[in-house]
């Protein structure tokens, strides 16, 4: 009877390590199938912030293409490239035309009376382009070059008599006169001139002092425009000749305001190749989490079948 006690105190761990076994496997399965369907699901989470990357990529870059920035530099000389300077004086006479330096204008002796042209002038009349009936009449002037010694070019005009109410001089620059020189038509090339660049008007009775800048556009397809901006400064002459009411006179100074030609382009900051590169990294990535998902869900089948197979172990052993 003892010994048939014993026996059965030996043999009923056993049961129990039986029973307790099975159930530790199933929890570390049923973790381990948690875990990786955890882990699946992150990975998916992955691969769709990769797909919406690669789509907003591709979206910034379209709309780099069709939105490039501006782009501003400035580039130093010592000395322009001479512009062209064409006056349409009308009835008003050219009475003086000197070049001056580091922005002094001696005062004028006999105002009014001819005097020097030390300016290189070409005349020249042409069909006006927008009418292409009237002709008009241009004096053309050499302008300032040097602009470290700031250089100017001071011009005198004369005008007798008039009947119109207001008397006003119109002029317009160009890039270079030493291209309106060389020219063999002339006149197409100041009807092109006056076709592409902006007028002014200086008035009478007054000292127009004009600073040109320079701006040079460059556009997409590698062609380069130029362009003068002008600020200017009016003081009044005081006119101390005996004259009749319609005489006028014209005072205009002509100068660079700084050495800096400035140049404006459109540039497409859009870099394909930083695209490229970014689009490899996100695409690997993708291939590496479907292959990592691949690989996850071929795990959990493989220990599905084997915790089934234990199972019917376990139960063919207690049968």
């Amino acid at each position: 009877m003892e010994v048939h006690e014993d026996a059965s105190s030996v043999i009923l761990p056993d049961s129990e390590l039986g029973t307790t076994a099975p159930s530790l496997r199933f929890s570390k399965t049923c973790l381990k199938n948690v875990f990786s369907v955890i882990l699946l699901f992150i990975y998916l989470l992955l691969m769709a912030v990769a797909v919406f990357l690669v789509y907003q990529t591709i979206s910034d870059f379209r709309e780099k293409l069709k939105h490039p920035v501006m782009s501003v530099s400035y580039k130093e000389v010592s000395l322009y490239d001479a512009p062209g300077i064409a006056f349409y004086p009308g009835k008003a006479r050219l009475l003086s035309c000197k070049h001056h330096y580091y922005d002094h204008i001696p005062p004028l002796i006999n105002p009014g009376q001819p005097g020097d042209i030390e300016c290189t002038t070409q005349r020249i009349n042409y069909t006006d382009p927008f009418t292409n009936q009237s002709m008009k009449y241009a004096l053309v002037v050499q302008g300032p070059r040097d602009v470290k010694k700031k250089e100017l070019v001071f011009l005198q005009f004369h005008l007798n008599g008039t009947d119109q109410d207001f008397s006003a001089i119109d002029y317009l620059l160009f890039s270079s006169f030493q291209e309106f020189i060389n020219s063999p038509e002339k006149a197409e090339f100041m009807k092109d001139c006056e076709s592409s660049y902006s007028s002014w008007k200086f008035s009478g009775g007054f000292r127009t002092w004009v600073k040109m800048s320079l701006v040079k556009t460059k556009e997409e397809d590698g062609s380069e425009t130029v362009e003068f901006k002008q600020e200017t400064s009016v003081v009044n002459y005081i006119d101390q000749r005996t004259k009749p009411r319609s005489d006028q006179l014209f005072f205009v100074v002509f100068e660079w305001k700084d050495p800096f030609i400035q140049t404006v382009q459109d540039i497409v900051t859009a870099n394909p190749w930083n695209m490229i590169a970014l689009l490899c990294g996100i695409f690997l990535a993708l291939f590496k989490a479907a292959d990592f998902a691949k690989l996850s869900v071929k795990w959990m089948i493989k220990i599905r079948k084997r915790h089934r197979k234990r199972s019917h172990q376990v139960r063919n052993h207690i049968n």
